[in-house]
């Protein structure tokens, strides 16, 4: 129970840099999996191979088909399937720490070139680059490295599920009979052995069964999660980054140019009007109205939203 103290240790520390899913999968590996093996699966299992009773006398008989029905223990299989599947866990971890250790050096060095003049701290932010992984609160933000990381640790892991699913399948399958025949030398014929509590046994093969498909969901739907997240992250900066170009193109520039053209001649044939109705006196008057409605118009063509 110590080994798994130490695992669970480990993996803890993992929980506070992993999402909510991957929070929710080491419940399962902890709560379902860990305690369950060590509370039940060994104590079930510890009689599998003195109760494994062939009907005949012969010398190697016995422990030749108990080789040949088990071979592996169904607990070895399973410790080391959950040491396997932590691995990956585990080496993320380690990437974690040395990404966090790294830019605690990087925030020591920028704290004690503070002092310094303006110069002197311009040049030190361009040579170290700002910490963008760790947040003041000491959590780790999931992107960039981390991320890919993330994901590679994420893909080893499914493919790890994956993997001893089938082979516990193509080992002994996934339930145990009363009988198991078995004809291997130096057995002298075929002789029929019995196992101890294969109901029992039987339903422990599901339940790990079970717990580790969950592993294997559970996985997969992290990681569309966060391929989904990265995608709408991009997306939303791509909509917050706009262009406002200083020239216009050349198209709309010669509509700009046109419709100038058609908004003077429109004033000067009203100006021509106002002048023959009211005089010179009441031109000066209506150039300033009618000036001050052109440059509006003017300033509502030019504002054009990229």
């Amino acid at each position: 129970m110590g080994e798994w103290d130490l695992l669970g240790r480990l993996l803890d520390k993992v929980q506070s840099h992993s999402t909510v899913i991957g929070k929710v999968w080491l419940t399962v590996l902890f709560v379902f999996r860990i305690l369950v093996l060590t509370a039940g699966a060994e104590r079930v299992w510890s009689d599998e191979q003195s109760d494994f009773i062939c009907n005949t006398r012969q010398p190697g008989c016995e422990n030749v088909c108990y080789d040949l029905a088990f071979p592996i223990s169904h607990v070895r299989f399973w410790v080391f399937q959950i040491i396997a599947v932590a691995t990956p866990k585990l080496l993320y971890l380690g990437h974690v720490l040395h990404v966090i250790h790294v830019e605690k050096k990087v925030k020591e060095r920028m704290k004690k070139q503070a002092e310094l003049d303006d110069q002197a701290t311009l040049f030190l932010r361009r040579a170290y680059k700002v910490p963008k992984y760790t947040k003041s609160s000491g959590k780790v933000s999931i992107r960039g490295r981390l991320l890919r990381s993330y994901v590679l640790h994420l893909v080893a892991k499914i493919i790890l599920e994956a993997l001893f699913i089938v082979g516990q399948y193509f080992l002994y399958g996934f339930t145990l009979q009363t009988r198991y025949v078995c004809a291997r030398f130096p057995c002298p014929h075929t002789v029929d052995c019995f196992l101890s509590r294969p109901t029992e046994k039987s339903v422990i093969i599901w339940f790990m069964l079970v717990s580790a498909i969950v592993s294997l969901v559970l996985g997969v739907v992290e990681l569309v999660y966060l391929c989904v997240k990265a995608v709408k992250e991009c997306m939303a900066r791509r909509q917050d980054y706009t262009v406002t170009p200083v020239t216009p193109p050349l198209s709309e520039r010669k509509a700009y140019k046109s419709l100038d053209e058609i908004t003077q001649n429109c004033v000067n044939l009203e100006l021509e009007l106002q002048g023959r109705k009211l005089g010179v006196n009441g031109v000066a008057g209506s150039v300033n109205e009618v000036a001050k409605n052109v440059s509006s118009e003017n300033n509502n063509m030019g504002e054009v939203h990229i």
